[in-house]
């Protein structure tokens, strides 16, 4: 991934890369494409570091983990499949998928919804929830190996604070829509 095109794909701090759009130089514009760009690599990166973790560890794989998750915290351990494809960080339709990998495995099942036939509950089992307990500390050693360790306490909490703001403003506003 580069930023223009006479960029070599790193940027350096107080650097200035070429406006593909305009052919000159916009500081802060640089500051918003660095943030962007390294939130997408870092992304890139870490999650099939901490999925190769999990599958190295013989863990469950890291989509299924992240449903038990919030499975196990929800109340009554069981969420409307339109709530969990809400929570996770996967597509609803990935969801519906991983939830009948997960009921396949015995770890968690589908109940209907009594009170709206067009919707159905997926419940975590106990199955599910010792694997959830078994893969934690694989999970957390992965997280505290691939990025933790790269980082203060103090800058964790920054980074948790400053991505903490992005998601709330992006759960709030519906995104844009293109006409065309």
């Amino acid at each position: 991934m580069t930023k223009g095109p006479a960029s070599s794909g790193t940027a350096q701090a107080g650097t200035s890369a070429e406006d593909p759009a305009g052919g000159g130089t916009a500081q802060a514009e640089d500051a918003v494409v660095d943030a962007w760009r390294g939130l997408l690599v870092a992304h890139s990166r870490l999650v099939p570091a901490v999925e190769a973790d999990l599958r190295a560890a013989g863990q469950v794989p890291l989509s299924w983990y992240d449903v038990l998750l919030e499975l196990n915290a929800a109340p009554d351990l069981r969420l409307r499949m339109s709530e969990l494809g809400q929570r996770t960080v996967l597509s609803r339709t990935r969801v519906s998928r991983v939830v009948d990998e997960l009921a396949a495995a015995g770890l968690a099942e589908r109940q209907p919804d009594q009170a709206d036939g067009r919707s159905s509950f997926a419940v975590l089992t106990p199955a599910g929830k010792e694997a959830l307990r078994r893969a934690w500390p694989v999970y957390r050693q992965a997280i505290h190996r691939q990025l933790t360790s790269r980082l203060t306490p103090q800058q964790c909490r920054e980074l948790a604070a400053l991505l903490g703001q992005v998601i709330a403003v992006v759960d709030l506003d519906p995104p844009a829509t293109v006409s065309g």
